[in-house]
Order: C-alpha cells, then structure tokens, then sequence
C-alpha cells in the first residue's frame, strides 16, 4: 500500500549547511582535502567535482553542521532550487555549503534511493517550487520542505523501483565516463601537437623564429578571427522555437566540450541568438568560469555566449580546441569589460588573439583523428537523452504504483542483465 507522507512525519533526518563565522572563505579552498560541495557541482541530478571546491582537514574539523555521509541526499534550496543528487562517492565525507540541505533516510523504513528518485519526480518538484518563497533569489525554508509530502510504498517495493531507475542511471554513467576519456584524448592530442609541437614527423621539422617564439617551419601566425566567425543571428521568442532545444550559458559545463544538458525553448525569453550543430559556444560572460562546448545540435542560446563557426567547416575539431585552451580563457578574461559581470569583447580583442597558424596539411590530419571521437561523443550524448527521458517516463508510474513490481523478482533480473 503507498501511503502519502510529509517528510516531517518520517525517519528522515534534514540537515543544514553551516552559517557561523566557521564558515570556510573563498581564501580557504584547495586544489585537494575535504570536498565542500556547492550547487553548481549538481548537474542533472548526479555529481560533478570537476570544478568543485576542497577544504583542509583543519577547516573541516572546525566545521560540526552539514557533514557528508554515504547516500546522503543533497538537494539545493536556494536560487537554483530543487536541484538533487545522491551522495555515493569516494571520499565518503565532505560538507555542503549554505544553498544545500541534506536528507538523510534510516535505511530500515526509507530506501535512500529511492528517496532520492523521489525527490527527482516532477511532482515532488512541483510541490517545492510552490513553497519557494522571494522573487530575485528563491529559496525554500527547512521547515516548508519538511511539509511536503512523498509517496511511500513497502520497502521491498522501494528497493525494487530504486534498482529498476538506477539500471538507467548505471548505463547513463558509463556512457558518461566513455564520454570524458575522448574528451581527454581529443585535449591530449592537441596539446601534443600543437602546444608542445609533437606533430607526426615532428623531428624532421626544424624550428624557427616568430613573435611568439620558436615555432615549427612552415607553421604562421595568426590571429583567432581568422579561423572563426562570431556569429550573431539574433532571434525572438515564440512558438516558432518549440523544435530548438534551449542553451543558456548555466546549462554550459565548464572545462568540459559537451553539453550534458539543455532547457525548453519555452525557457527562452530574451535577447537570443541561434547556433547551428559543430558551432562553438563560448561563454562571454564571466569567461573565466571556462564554458566552451561544441554544439551537438541546431538550437538557441543567449547573448551571454559567443556563437563561433568555423570558416572552413573540416577544421572545426582543431578550432574547437583551440577555443577550449586555457590561454583562450585567460585571454577572454583579460580582455573582458564591466567590474561586476565581466564580458569579454570581439572585436578588437579575441577575434585579434595570436594563434598559431600549422600548415593545412597538419591540420586535416588532426581533424581526421578527432572528427570520429567528437561523433561518438554526440552519439553517446543522445544515447543518454533517450536513456534519461525513458527513466523520466518510468519514474512517476513507478513511484505511484500505476506500474505494478511487487511481483518482480528483482535480483534474477539483476543477475541475467
């Protein structure tokens, strides 16, 4: 039997982040130590640390509130509100910061996995979003998220609908991690071949002088506008948009090339441009946050990013990564304008930043490597949008009961897959 219960009524611990002078400053965090996990490191429901924030062993000894364990659910309550992962990885503690609370189930009554795909369903979301309460910076109030109510089957039948989505989950995460290897092969061999300039046959070509130092002969400089266009089809919001996935700049991962995510185009309200499929989509706002994606589809973003485009479309992997490079970045921002939100400019500063130039030759060579990876990529990217919207699809039937499991044998069927 599913009964509907208020979080408050159930063996759910709700615990909030530290807000005492304790508190760890921007100052205080590391490359490594403790993780301190802020919101931007929840992206689709899952954890992402590749930007996340460390703390030292110290500062988290000093700090009593808000402490990480194993399955722990964490979920966002402020600004970006609703936002939820499960917390299952290695290191097995950490500490969130002041726009998280934690929920912690007693595993005896409450499978914690199953809390956290409730937590996920649309309904739940529903609920939270009409507690929000404040207009510039929403946030939910512990108290109110203890009111709302989840649905709660037996605990066998938890435990089943938890191993049913997390079948899902499991397959969305290899892909995922297939994902950053090509990833990391495409950035090794561009920084192999054109930063350290161990090309093919490298030890045949002798070095030469140029404003920028040694450079391999045959190799030019130039400058980044003459490789791409920034492109500026500006676009209004409508109904015409519906079949053009939305790409705002928040949904842009940084230090990462694809895109995990995107919104509705009903989401898109103002001050928007389109890009086509291989664009680049470099964020100008707050550039040195590192958001560079190529793009796996045709759709719409707004003026907060810069829209690239190859000049010559077979060139596109190399002036990809060339956008990717942390000199690209740092350039950007060095050259960006306005104290509070920094944007970086075109015209007169990234278009005009040095670059080297390789030979056509070096440069196919390098696009008939990558171009096969960047394929795969898009390839697994869609594979795990059409894993994540059957999930989404299962998810309310299961949690409600209107697709029966308690007649599945739910360990034969994790033994034969």
């Amino acid at each position: 039997m599913i009964r509907n219960i208020k979080i408050k009524h159930l063996p759910i611990k709700v615990i909030d982040g530290d807000r005492s002078n304790r508190y760890p400053k921007r100052s205080e965090f590391q490359k490594t130590g403790v993780l301190f996990l802020n919101t931007a490191n929840i992206v689709q429901n899952r954890l992402d640390l590749t930007q996340a924030n460390f703390i030292s062993l110290e500062k988290f000894n000093e700090i009593r509130k808000g402490r990480l364990q194993q399955f722990d659910i964490v979920i966002t309550t402020r600004g970006s509100i609703g936002k939820v992962a499960l917390f299952n990885l290695t290191p097995l503690t950490g500490i969130i910061n002041a726009q998280m609370l934690i929920l912690r189930a007693d595993s005896k009554v409450i499978d914690p996995k199953f809390l956290f795909y409730q937590l996920c369903d649309n309904r739940f979301q529903t609920k939270l979003r009409n507690f929000a309460s404040g207009a510039a910076q929403p946030q939910i109030p512990m108290m109110d998220l203890k009111e709302i109510e989840i649905m709660v089957p037996p605990l066998p039948i938890q435990r089943k609908i938890a191993a049913i989505l997390s079948a899902y989950d499991d397959l969305i995460e290899n892909n995922t991690r297939r994902i950053k290897i090509l990833e990391d092969m495409a950035q090794t061999l561009y920084r192999e071949w054109f930063v350290h300039f161990r090309f093919l046959g490298h030890e045949n070509v002798p070095m030469v002088e140029s404003p920028m130092g040694p450079i391999p002969q045959g190799w030019e400089i130039g400058e980044f506008g003459d490789i791409v266009e920034n492109v500026r089809e500006k676009v209004k919001p409508g109904k015409h948009l519906d079949h053009l996935p939305y790409v705002p700049i928040d949904c842009i991962p940084r230090r990462s090339i694809s895109l995990m995510e995107h919104k509705p185009p009903s989401a898109a309200k103002s001050s928007l441009i389109a890009f086509k499929r291989n664009d680049i989509l470099f964020g100008a706002m707050r550039s040195y946050f590192h958001k560079v994606i190529f793009a796996p589809f045709d759709g719409i973003t707004r003026q907060t990013c810069f829209v690239f485009r190859s000049r010559d479309l077979n060139n596109y992997p190399f002036d990809l990564l060339t956008a990717f490079q942390d000199s690209t970045v740092q350039y950007s921002s060095n050259h960006s304008t306005g104290s509070t939100i920094p944007y970086a400019t075109w015209d007169n500063a990234l278009a005009m930043m040095p670059i080297f130039r390789p030979p056509d030759l070096l440069i196919k060579r390098f696009s008939d490597v990558v171009i096969p990876m960047l394929d795969s990529i898009q390839m697994m990217l869609k594979k795990n949008a059409n894993l994540r919207q059957t999930r989404d699809l299962l998810l309310p039937k299961l949690i409600s009961g209107e697709i029966d499991v308690s007649e599945l044998d739910i360990d034969e069927d994790i033994k034969s897959n």
